[in-house]
């Protein structure tokens, strides 16, 4: 998809050949934002971890056992400075991401073919060679998907000057490592408060409900991101397993 302007309007052009022209562009198309650069020209930063994503299909038959430890639900498990996140799907399938810390560069230096479980298999039971050999079932199957994701996130200071026509939510205007669990969330804040400053009667331009919701949307973002940086340092810092168990032991309030 491409865009500018034409006679005072944002000009769509979609892959399939379809034209659009729209007096008002919401970018909510992810972390990739092909809209994103035309608000701002902010770059994201690494945050020194890389996952490897992967869904495992019909995991009672091709993962049994991790299937069983899941038992429907999720499981974090952390150690020797690395995760690994196996959470269930309502369909049969597991989906997992494992966290390490790697060179921004990796992806282009470590000659994994990410094509070949096997060879990413040779890689994990390397890289968590610390790890009991029960997790090297999620590379098992053939009914399965892997790709790499390093991960970025935006300054939590970020910000640019509104617009009147043109705005973001989600991931992006605010990508950021899933280990505080607030993407989704944020994203659904986000195109409720949009909707809500649109709406507000005491608005009395588009321009103006823009620049209201982009300025509380920055600042709760910056709390999450911030927040969400510190829970990916110690969720892959030394010991964070016997961290995580101890909070969870603290009595309540």
């Amino acid at each position: 998809m491409t865009m500018g302007k034409s006679d005072g309007k944002w000009r769509l052009r979609f892959r399939n050949g379809n034209i659009v022209d729209a007096d008002l562009v919401i970018a909510a198309d992810g972390a990739n934002s092909k809209i994103r650069p035309l608000l701002c020209d902010i770059k994201p930063i690494y945050s020194g971890i890389t996952i490897v994503e992967g869904n495992i299909y019909h995991a009672g038959k091709n993962a049994p056992i991790l299937n069983e430890m899941v038992q429907g639900g999720k499981i974090f498990a952390m150690g020797g400075e690395k995760s690994i996140i196996l959470s269930a799907k309502g369909e049969g399938s597991l989906s997992f991401y494992t966290g390490t810390k790697e060179a921004a560069d990796w992806l282009t230096t470590c000659s994994i073919n990410f094509n070949d479980k096997n060879s990413v298999l040779n890689w994990f039971r390397e890289r968590f060679s610390d790890w009991p050999a029960l997790w090297e079932e999620l590379f098992a199957s053939d009914e399965m998907y892997i790709i790499p994701r390093p991960m970025f996130h935006y300054p939590a200071d970020q910000s640019w000057p509104a617009q009147p026509d043109l705005t973001m939510l989600g991931d992006a205007a605010h990508r950021m490592p899933p280990y505080a669990g607030e993407g989704v969330n944020m994203a659904m804040l986000d195109a409720l408060e949009l909707a809500d400053s649109l709406g507000n009667p005491a608005m009395n331009t588009v321009h103006e409900a823009i620049a209201a919701y982009e300025v509380q949307m920055r600042q709760r973002a910056g709390e999450v991101t911030t927040f969400t940086l510190e829970q990916t340092e110690w969720i892959h810092a030394s010991g964070a397993a016997q961290k995580m168990a101890a909070m969870f032991a603290e009595p309540g309030e």
